[in-house]
């Protein structure tokens, strides 16, 4: 038989080692649902706009803090950590980065600059290549190096850093940012562009649900085309702020603001359980053909904005 003190030991002990197997089994499922947020707030506002600068390149840098920061980026979450279990926040925060890429770019290239006369501004540059950086890259990146490398978080928060540098410069005269009409259209062309592309990722899915019972990566497709719609949201609803005279001045403002109405339509679509469903079904809804639909008719009023600043 066990001393009395040994078995209170091994009692402990067992208490113990229970405890630590429920923490750890509750550490996961607990963890996603503390992390977990979908922000597709619209009315958030940019911070730090400096006085003559872009109220959209601030809205960019507000988006990439919000999102590496307060949020914090799930997207490069190892396996031993919540993030990594959740696919729908990484999806969301990933198509709003892809976004501001493409709106860095085309600041660059068009708004940044003379066109074609001048150089690229230093901290445009800079952030447009951050924002290329892969989404998941964790403090190791195993596929280049075995050295300790730069989370794929940390060069989106010097981007926002770049950006912010731009505006502040910018307020001091010191950068460029063209308000002709021909440089906004370039702008809004790429966008057109680039909402047509992700018009044909909905449409490559929604072709392909119809081939299994239960569609596993709708949610992943859905998401991550409303958070490149919520940032263009954002983006071009400040824009439009930045470009208002010119608008105004062209007669475009109606048609820029029903634009804005169907992007901010799209950016609130939130069913509780993403379906792809026959698109003429009875019973099963299809969220992804319903994103398309406000997502088209956005493109094709950026088009109907394009023309009449052509005029």
């Amino acid at each position: 038989m066990w001393p009395k003190r040994l078995s209170v030991s091994f009692g402990l002990i067992g208490r113990m080692g229970l405890g630590l197997l429920l923490l750890i089994a509750l550490y996961i499922p607990v963890g996603m649902l503390w992390v977990h947020t979908i922000d597709d707030d619209t009315t958030v506002t940019p911070t730090e706009v400096p006085a003559g600068g872009s109220r959209a390149v601030a809205m960019a840098a507000t988006l990439i803090e919000r999102e590496t920061i307060t949020h914090r980026w799930t997207a490069n979450d190892p396996f031993f950590l919540p993030g990594w279990w959740l696919d729908n926040m990484p999806e969301f925060q990933t198509g709003i980065i892809e976004a501001l890429g493409r709106f860095s770019t085309e600041m660059m290239d068009q708004i940044g600059r003379n066109r074609g006369s001048s150089q690229a501004d230093p901290d445009l540059s800079k952030a447009v290549d951050l924002l290329k950086s892969a989404p998941d890259i964790w403090l190791f990146d195993f596929t280049t190096s075995w050295a300790p490398t730069t989370s794929s978080d940390a060069k989106y928060r010097s981007a926002a850093k770049a950006l912010r540098n731009y505006n502040q410069r910018l307020g001091q005269g010191q950068a460029l940012f063209e308000r002709r009409g021909d440089n906004l259209i370039a702008l809004l062309d790429r966008i057109t562009s680039d909402l047509g592309s992700a018009s044909a990722v909905l449409d490559k899915q929604i072709l392909a649900g119809r081939e299994v019972f239960i569609d596993r990566r709708a949610d992943n497709v859905f998401y991550g085309v409303k958070g490149r719609l919520y940032a263009y949201y954002l983006i071009l609803r400040e824009l439009g702020v930045d470009y208002q005279q010119l608008l105004r001045d062209r007669e475009a403002f109606n048609a820029w603001t029903q634009m804005l109405e169907s992007l901010h339509e799209a950016s609130l679509l939130d069913p509780l359980i993403v379906m792809n469903g026959a698109t003429d079904g009875l019973f099963a809804a299809n969220h992804l053909a319903t994103q398309g639909f406000y997502l088209l008719r956005a493109r094709t009023q950026l088009r109907e904005v394009s023309e009449i600043l052509i005029r």
